[in-house]
């Protein structure tokens, strides 16, 4: 299976090609922004394909992350995707940037706890926690800081995601410490890839994870009378 793995959630537009006929990423590139994705993903992914000696009707599937992450980078991704495997008529898979986060310590060792914490920003952070095997104790949700410690503060878990460091200084005292700390700014697209090959087809298109409320909300008192 050849898989065309895309991330634009957070901190970095992304594209990788796996081929799991070779059992390996064939080519990656990452490039670390905070803002621009809609102009540099289809010129990355171009040169991605073109590295891997691969045309779009050449993949088997198209791999999305879709949240928790930035408003505008999620909708350039998983529009980039979406698109590509309405023209290429391929399957596409939604992933979320949590479980990308922790697959590769899951990968590493399977035996201690991982959470991932996405900074939501206002002392919140988008949250979710696997324990032995990867399986999930807390499932994906925006919480206050105070509550994530809570959650993550059993064991020896190792914190990863863009809220890693802030977790681990805001640590409780007297509580064992996290046993790795993994500050990253967007998930490994490698790794992005290798879940995009074991995911589950469920037949529809990849749709936007949103853990928060939207910002702007209707005005009862200032619409309109209907006639």
């Amino acid at each position: 299976m050849r898989v065309l793995a895309i991330d634009t959630a957070l901190e970095a537009c992304s594209a990788a090609v796996l081929d799991t006929e070779r059992a390996d990423v064939i080519a990656h590139e990452s490039l670390p922004m905070q803002r621009g994705h809609a102009e540099a993903l289809i010129p990355l992914i171009a040169r991605v394909l073109d590295r891997a000696h691969l045309t779009f009707s050449e993949l088997h599937r198209i791999a999305v992350t879709t949240g928790p992450g930035s408003f505008t980078g999620l909708r350039v991704g998983i529009s980039a995707a979406r698109g590509i495997a309405l023209a290429a008529g391929k399957p596409a898979v939604g992933l979320s940037t949590l479980a990308a986060f922790a697959a590769p310590l899951i990968a590493a060792d399977d035996t201690l706890p991982v959470v991932v914490a996405i900074d939501a920003r206002h002392d919140h952070v988008y949250c979710q926690v696997f324990g032995p095997g990867g399986r999930t104790l807390v499932t994906p949700r925006l919480v206050p800081l105070r509550e994530a410690l809570r959650a993550a503060a059993t064991g020896a878990p190792r914190l990863t995601g863009t809220a890693a460091n802030m977790l681990a200084a805001a640590w409780p005292e007297g509580v064992r410490p996290p046993a790795a700390i993994e500050q990253r700014q967007a998930p490994d697209i490698d790794w992005v890839a290798r879940l995009g090959a074991a995911a589950v087809e469920t037949g529809l298109p990849p749709k936007p994870l949103y853990l928060r409320a939207p910002d702007a909300q209707p005005q009862d008192a200032a619409q309109l009378a209907r006639r």
